[in-house]
């Protein structure tokens, strides 16, 4: 059976993690200079890279060369961490085991020494969904940590972490990955895979995953099958289901033409086509949001983007004044992670989005 995508480009290593430099580079320091902590917290959005660098820390601390910011990959420890055999490294979902009796159970096992390994190593995800009374068992062990023991907690939501245990963890914030990272990434994997792509398709797929490699890789394995075993823009646009741009353009330049009557026949073609309007509010929201960028950073553009010239073009027509107003007027789910909900009636500045 085929490894799904996500599964098998996995990064195993510090170097091959992509979006988060400056997590990697804290920790890649720490190890070098072995001034480790007995507690991690990981906190980000969805496939961002949490329980990835949860489980590359694990190999550095008990890589048979020693704590290493390089695990060799080859020996005992690592080939089993990556395989999800090693006993010295104890995975759970906080949000299937929120009960105290199982973190006390977990929490009995950790005074014991480790079977094997240098490290105990106990990866706690999405550790916000743990009951009161569950943090209030593991506060005692996170105190008093035992010699042999390192604690890793991965949470997308660190407001609903009490601030006990903030206080006894390292904390790390990982981002959404850029756009044009996980372009270059899915680009590297199917060269690799030697499937046949298109860029512009990389480009809807690196939007549509909104800041989440994993996501990211996700949609990559339906795109291929898709497309017939390659990955062409007009397969991923149908499978996405997005609206094609040359109709978002054409909206665009009516609008900035005050042109009602070519408004409503590019509507009326649409309507013909059978596509969708909310998906077009949805895009169109996102489109005014990049001309938004690109009038006040033009450099938050790539300049290898297809679309650049056509923003380009589109952002000269638009008083920025005016553009603030469209965006508030599309609706508000359809910007991306930008995104925030403003009062009614008020127009918000996109420009402090940028940022």
């Amino acid at each position: 059976m085929t490894q799904v995508l996500a599964r098998k480009w996995r990064p195993r290593t510090f170097s091959e993690v992509v979006g988060q430099e400056h997590v990697v580079r804290a920790l890649t320091n720490a190890l070098k200079q072995q001034r480790l902590h007995h507690a991690y917290l990981f906190t980000g959005t969805r496939g961002v890279g949490k329980t990835t660098l949860a489980r590359i820390v694990a190999k550095a601390l008990n890589c048979e060369t020693g704590i290493t910011d390089t695990p060799c990959g080859r020996c005992a420890a690592c080939t089993e961490i990556d395989s999800g055999r090693f006993v010295d490294l104890i995975e759970l979902d906080a949000a299937s085991n929120t009960q105290v009796d199982n973190m006390r159970e977990l929490l009995e096992n950790a005074l014991y020494a480790p079977t094997s390994a240098r490290y105990k190593v106990y990866i706690i995800d999405e550790v916000h969904m743990l009951s009161r009374s569950a943090f209030s068992a593991m506060l005692k062990t996170l105190e008093e940590p035992p010699q042999h023991v390192q604690f890793i907690l991965a949470t997308t939501d660190p407001q609903k972490v009490p601030i006990t245990v903030l206080s006894r963890c390292l904390q790390f914030n990982l981002k959404r990955i850029p756009q044009q990272q996980i372009r270059d990434r899915l680009q590297h994997i199917l060269e690799a895979e030697k499937i046949g792509h298109e860029e512009s398709a990389l480009l809807l797929l690196a939007r549509a995953a909104q800041g989440s490699m994993r996501d990211a890789l996700s949609l990559l394995d339906q795109a291929i099958p898709h497309g017939g075993g390659s990955v062409g823009q007009e397969s991923v646009r149908a499978m996405l289901g997005v609206i094609g741009q040359d109709h978002l353009y054409a909206i665009l330049r009516a609008l900035a033409a005050n042109d009602g009557a070519g408004l409503m026949a590019e509507a009326d073609r649409m309507a013909s086509r059978s596509l969708s309007f909310e998906a077009a509010l949805q895009d169109l929201a996102s489109l005014l949001h990049r001309l938004a960028m690109l009038q006040t950073v033009p450099d938050a553009i790539d300049a290898a983007d297809p679309d650049r010239a056509a923003l380009e073009e589109l952002a000269r027509r638009f008083a920025p004044e005016n553009l603030q107003l469209y965006y508030q007027i599309a609706p508000d789910r359809g910007a991306g992670p930008h995104r925030s909900r403003s009062r009614p009636g008020r127009v918000r500045r996109v420009h402090h989005d940028v940022a």
